[in-house]
């Protein structure tokens, strides 16, 4: 039998495959809005295929990141997102949109560095991934452990508070992209969405929702 991520029906999966996530997602494909000024500090609460965790983000750690996060959990765009690479004892990464046409509209929608990391990769510390200098979008990626070599291209911008026992926990079996692992290809990925990964790789945890808390 194949297995559907905990407490997240098939049914509810191909349903976000097939749509933009809940809400006013006009807001995911308006070019002229990617980031806003966020609060000091705030909290943001995901909701996943295996339990809840909770990130605490700091706009001091790194201001253009934090402005470009809290836009996007305002806008509901990291619900039914997978985590698509995970890698024990390294890190988990997440952030590419289940609908193609969400995903394709921020593929390129990208925002500076923050080029002073004032914090560190620790363990639990979250911050988005890249592809080189001022290359960041929508992906982030959490550690699970210290990495303080990534602090030269990588600022974190907050870290789990709570859950962080259910980070760990996300299915790791795909491992890395082929050719070096089974996992999933992030150009299908965008390009074919959740049904991509539904079809090849049924054991994937997701985001369900992310909110915004007190």
């Amino acid at each position: 039998m194949r297995r559907v991520a905990l407490g997240f029906s098939l049914a509810a999966l191909v349903a976000c495959a097939s749509g933009p996530p809940a809400g006013d997602h006009s807001a995911l494909l308006d070019s002229t809005h990617s980031a806003e000024p966020a609060p000091e500090t705030f909290r943001v609460r995901f909701e996943t295929s295996r339990g809840p965790f909770v990130v605490e983000a700091h706009h001091a750690w790194a201001p253009w990141g934090v402005d470009r996060f809290y836009y996007l959990v305002k806008h509901n765009f990291y619900d039914s997102t997978a985590f698509f690479r995970v890698l024990p004892g390294y890190i988990v990464q997440f952030g590419i949109s289940g609908d193609p046409t969400i995903a394709a509209s921020w593929k390129e929608r990208l925002f500076p560095d923050d080029t002073t990391a004032h914090q560190s990769n620790l363990r639990g510390r979250i911050s988005f991934a890249n592809a080189g200098p001022h290359t960041r979008n929508t992906q982030l990626f959490i550690n699970l452990r210290d990495h303080p070599n990534f602090d030269q291209n990588y600022a974190p911008f907050g870290e789990v508070v709570e859950g962080m026992n259910v980070v760990d926990s996300l299915w790791s079996g795909y491992g890395e992209a082929a050719p070096t692992g089974r996992g999933p290809i992030q150009s299908r990925l965008f390009a074919e969405g959740n049904r991509y990964l539904l079809k090849e790789f049924p054991q994937l945890d997701y985001v369900k929702t992310a909110r915004i808390v007190q």
